[in-house]
């Protein structure tokens, strides 16, 4: 492929007819051929050749190259291929149209120039998006394009808490342009349109793209130094609201609050009542989730299957596996030598073994690879380079969840378990001279079992309404690369990358969000409920192995208070068959069942509100899940579903319960089988639990399958506490 002199693009073309039909015969057989011209940038063509054909062109002068077009699979980072979004059948292309769909992000803004936000091929703005963008330091209204449609900024309420944001000695733009990187990676994972050749020095290379490249991005950039003030997100779903969007994506932490005092669950009422689904993180603290309101889809952290290989070669030639993100290459063997045998004078060697500043010995770890034991506050790497160390081990316990760390180190640096510890450090103890070597890190596809719990990822129950089981789903959250802003280096040991590698739920929510951008451009007028209910009954509770969802780190089998649902199904959300919808009316139903007062529902829903009484019990909200906090010996839910298919369609019903041993619960669904005429027909149906009392005290899991042959199955997964420890609060 070559650059050429011809004058237009007809000549380059008759030129590629010219030198084709040399091969194929005749001019028409070598238009017939012909697949592809290049004639922007450089000259060259695709066709249809023989092997003896493709021969004679490789002999022929004016030729430079001639090459077999492979096919090459789309990586996403890997997470979306993952997903089987890259695998969508040609007659199912939708997925990948243009649309108008839009996303509103709140986060730490955006890094326009990442070619993860490109315009290629997508139309005007939608005239229906009332946003703005606002310029700013270092951002003008340029940086907006057809993809970046919109870019807002509140820094008021947290100045207002902390000062001018000028007082303090860190980088930051008074724009939404981001200098922490956070926000333009949850933006690209949502909607980054499609850029090849993407990785972080070599790691996890490929295509990056987001859930839905067609999509817009409307950019509220609420956080600062990663702290976001209530006041500011609020204002942010206030101007998103008003704005136009049709997504809201927050990946952002809050208290376990109740609902009339939590800016998110706020805010994220008023997108609901507006059509407006808000996607939102669970939550990194590996307890109970913050984001507990039935009105938000909230998304847990699971992991993908791959692996970032980092090992150790020891100077008796054997190989220990290490773990890291770690682009830095040792041309020969150093000694090594446990940085407890290195502590400086006074130091003891349990302080030492942690590589806190000050506690090693310069002159017993210079030239050396040092092993150090577990994660402090501090960057032992930072200390050992300091020290004249040439390499760092972290011996982390593997109950710690090894692959999950994202860290980025400023000397080689791998992460070895407790096993792949003690071989090195029998190696190190019976050799005079034990010396070592660590490799690059080496990506490593469909290694491992996956998706599994990440160890970080809140779970239920849900604190505040118990019986909404929470979170909702789970989605790619381990070690996702997407776009980053090359002025945020903190967390990549000083290198200013374009695309960074992180883990969180704050890289799972921007999944699911991608999903419900998806599933709304599909289905333009269904509620925030219906495609929240979409995507929670497609999604998988198997891993890729046909069995169970693990938990990390017990490698025990998660339950529905780990994934929700399960493990989102991009494609079969876009056709679910079956949806449980709920609108505005249904949750002022839930808020009475919740015992708040008659004030607090009127204060957030704008309404007078007269409740029910007897109250309709909180676990009858027609939710995707069910969930029974407090079952004494029976109880019986109802839920109405949607049927969204063509032509006549028969369900049939499964109830599976995991019971511990010596608990029995019985299930009836009534009627089991559910029978439809057409599309928009909606069927109620209950089913009834019975235990047997003498056995209270369990947790009891399980499902709900309605099945139409092979090609739905609409599954939502049940919880029941026999007799509830969850203490409700205002109860």
């Amino acid at each position: 492929m070559g650059e050429h002199s011809y004058p237009d693009s007809d000549s380059v073309i008759s030129s590629n007819h010219e030198l084709l039909a040399s091969v194929a015969g005749s001019f028409g057989q070598a238009k017939e051929a012909i697949t592809h011209h290049y004639h922007k940038s450089f000259r060259g063509f695709s066709a249809k050749l023989t092997p003896e054909q493709a021969q004679k062109l490789r002999e022929t002068e004016s030729v430079i190259s001639v090459f077999e077009s492979k096919t090459n699979q789309l990586h996403t980072t890997h997470s979306w291929d993952f997903l089987g979004v890259n695998n969508v059948p040609q007659n199912n292309a939708k997925v990948e149209s243009k649309s108008d769909t839009i996303v509103g992000v709140i986060d730490t803004g955006i890094w326009p120039e990442s070619e993860s936000f490109n315009d290629n091929g997508l139309g005007p703005v939608p005239k229906r998006f009332k946003g703005e963008c606002v310029a700013g330091d270092q951002f003008t209204v340029n940086n907006c394009n057809r993809k970046i449609i919109g870019a807002r900024i509140y820094p008021k309420g947290y100045e207002a808490k902390y000062g001018p944001l000028e007082s303090f000695n860190a980088t930051f733009f008074r724009s939404p342009r981001d200098s922490d990187g956070h926000g333009t990676h949850t933006a690209s994972t949502v909607a980054g349109s499609v850029v090849n050749n993407v990785s972080l020095f070599g790691i996890a290379s490929g295509t990056a793209r987001g859930g839905m490249p067609s999509a817009r991005l409307a950019i509220y950039k609420t956080c600062w130094f990663v702290a976001c003030t209530d006041a500011d997100n609020l204002a942010a779903f206030d101007d998103a609201i008003s704005d136009g969007v049709d997504i809201i994506s927050i990946s952002v932490g809050s208290r376990p609050d109740g609902f009339f005092d939590d800016p998110i669950s706020i805010g994220s009422y008023h997108a609901f009542k507006k059509g407006i689904l808000v996607s939102t993180s669970a939550g990194n603290s590996g307890f109970a989730t913050t984001k507990t309101a039935p009105w938000l889809l909230t998304v847990a952290a699971s992991s993908i299957d791959r692996e970032f290989n980092s090992n150790v070669q020891l100077g008796n030639s054997k190989m220990l596996m290490g773990s890291s993100l770690n682009p830095l290459k040792m041309d020969k063997f150093h000694p090594v030598i446990f940085a407890r045998d290195a502590a400086a004078a006074g130091v003891t060697e349990g302080e030492a073994s942690l590589c806190f500043n000050g506690t090693l010995d310069r002159k017993l770890i210079k030239g050396k690879i040092v092993v150090c034991s577990g994660l402090g506050i501090e960057n032992p790497d930072v200390v050992v380079r300091e020290g004249g160390g040439v390499g760092m081990v972290l011996s982390i316990d593997s109950l710690f969840g090894l692959n999950e760390y994202s860290l980025q180190y400023v000397i080689p640096t791998t992460v070895l378990d407790r096993n792949e510890v003690q071989v090195l450090q029998n190696y190190v103890s019976r050799s005079k001279n034990p010396t070592a070597k660590i490799s690059p890190t080496k990506t490593i596809l469909n290694a491992t079992r996956a998706p599994k719990m990440a160890f970080f990822s809140s779970i239920g129950p849900n604190t505040i309404t118990p019986d909404i089981i929470k979170p909702d789903i789970t989605a790619p959250g381990v070690r996702i690369l997407a776009a980053w802003s090359p002025v945020s280096i903190e967390s990549t040991a000083g290198r200013s990358v374009d695309y960074n590698i992180i883990s969180g739920t704050s890289m799972s929510c921007p999944h699911a969000s991608g999903i419900a951008a998806m599933v709304k451009s599909h289905h333009p007028s269904w509620s925030p409920a219906a495609i929240k209910s979409a995507i929670m009954t497609t999604a998988n509770a198997m891993d890729n192995t046909k069995r169970a969802i693990l938990q990390n780190p017990s490698d025990s089998p998660a339950s529905p208070f780990n994934y929700g649902s399960g493990h989102v199904n991009p494609i079969a959300a876009l056709d679910p068959g079956l949806v449980y919808d709920f609108g505005s009316k249904d949750l002022i139903d839930f808020l009475c069942s919740t015992r708040a007062y008659a004030t607090q529902i009127q204060m957030l829903t704008g309404k007078k509100v007269a409740c029910k009484s007897p109250p309709v019990p909180m676990y009858n909200l027609n939710y995707p899940s069910i969930g029974v906090a407090n079952m004494n010996g029976s109880v019986t839910i109802v839920r109405t579903v949607t049927y969204y298919g063509h032509g006549p369609a028969v369900f049939d019903s499964k109830v599976e319960l995991d019971s511990p041993t010596g608990v029995k619960v019985k299930a009836t669904v009534k009627p089991k089988q559910l029978k439809f005429k057409e599309a928009g027909e909606k069927m109620i149906f209950s089913v009834s639990f019975v235990a047997d009392k003498t056995n209270h005290g369990s947790l009891v899991f399980g499902s709900l399958t309605w099945s139409s042959g092979n090609k739905y199955k609409v599954r939502s997964p049940i919880g029941l506490n026999l007799a509830s420890a969850i203490q409700v609060r205002g109860k």
